[in-house]
């Protein structure tokens, strides 16, 4: 093993352990475990649980480890490349894809980031693997399980991105003049996300999380015609039908808020996603899929409010006992 490929101390503190995972096209993701498992013995043989972040986004949420590690579950976290703890990492031509903060132009490059973690968290001697994705993070979960048959042992979906919270115009004509303009211009800004929900969470500006603004800024990273190409693309797929072959529980919100601007509910509703989209999906994923709202869920459901946190976590947790 490199030294670059060993695990070394992590931003989250000496209690946290991070390591470099290579890429075939020279790009790097990153690899996150607590140093010492909070897994007694009588619970070694519970599948280890692999995180993924959501976009403009990274790992962070260490009350989310420590909640599945009290049930004895291990657990790991990915920053995708272009994210949080692997931006600008990496080599390869002068101008990658992932050259830009959170930006390809092809969701399926972050199967070979799924692909290394994966593999890195099997060599610790776990041989199976729950998945857990937040929003677009969700997405990439389900189009990674669904070409990786057997890869999963369980899928866990918080709020995943299914469809684009915009009116008809937006998901119908303005999504194939971007498949035009994506193919051609990638790089092109589209559009960004609300700054209203980022600020409700730091501590900076009144809320009750602290992450770091270079990773995850107030005011986002734009949105790019060739990510948002592929998203759509994708989205369209999943729309189809998947067959995930394990069993996947979808969590959301019961209910969704404006997307835009403060209201009094952007922390006990959904003001990202529209909760109606991934319901409706859901069913289409593979044959066993279970889906649970949670009453006064944010858009992260692990950054909610309390009951509404506790509750994401318990539903989350009871069903891995039950199923895995």
């Amino acid at each position: 093993m490199s030294s670059s490929t060993r695990w070394h101390d992590d931003v989250l503190g000496e209690a946290w352990q991070a390591r470099d995972l290579d890429l075939p096209d020279g790009a790097v993701a990153t690899l996150v475990r607590r140093a010492a498992p909070g897994v007694g013995p009588e619970t070694t043989d519970r599948p280890a649980v692999l995180y993924v972040h959501g976009f403009i986004d990274y790992f962070f949420q260490t009350h989310v480890a420590d909640a599945f590690e009290a049930r004895g579950y291990r657990f790991y976290a990915v920053d995708l490349r272009g994210y949080g703890r692997s931006v600008g990492r990496g080599s390869g031509a002068p101008v990658r894809p992932d050259d830009d903060p959170n930006f390809v132009t092809d969701l399926s490059v972050y199967a070979q980031d799924l692909d290394a973690a994966a593999r890195a968290v099997r060599a610790e001697g776990h041989e199976h693997l729950v998945i857990l994705g937040h929003s677009t993070g969700g997405l990439i979960a389900s189009l990674w399980a669904d070409a990786r048959p057997g890869a999963a042992h369980a899928l866990v979906l918080n709020s995943p991105w299914f469809d684009l919270n915009r009116s008809w115009v937006f998901r119908g004509p303005v999504t194939w003049v971007v498949d035009v303009v994506g193919r051609f211009a990638p790089r092109l800004v589209v559009g960004h996300l609300d700054e209203h929900w980022p600020r409700a969470l730091h501590v900076s500006t009144g809320g009750e999380w602290d992450f770091d603004l270079a990773w995850k800024p107030l005011e986002g990273f734009p949105a790019r015609a060739g990510l948002l190409r592929s998203v759509r693309r994708n989205q369209a797929r999943l729309a189809r039908g998947l067959a995930i072959d394990c069993p996947v529980l979808v969590l959301a919100s019961a209910r969704s808020g404006p997307a835009a601007g403060w209201h009094e509910e952007l922390l006990t509703t959904d003001s990202v996603l529209d909760v109606e989209h991934i319901v409706s999906r859901a069913p289409g994923l593979g044959p066993d899929v279970t889906v649970v709202s949670i009453e006064g869920g944010a858009h992260d459901l692990a950054l909610s409010p309390e009951p509404a946190r506790s509750t994401y976590l318990r539903e989350a947790l009871d069903w891995l006992d039950a199923r895995t």
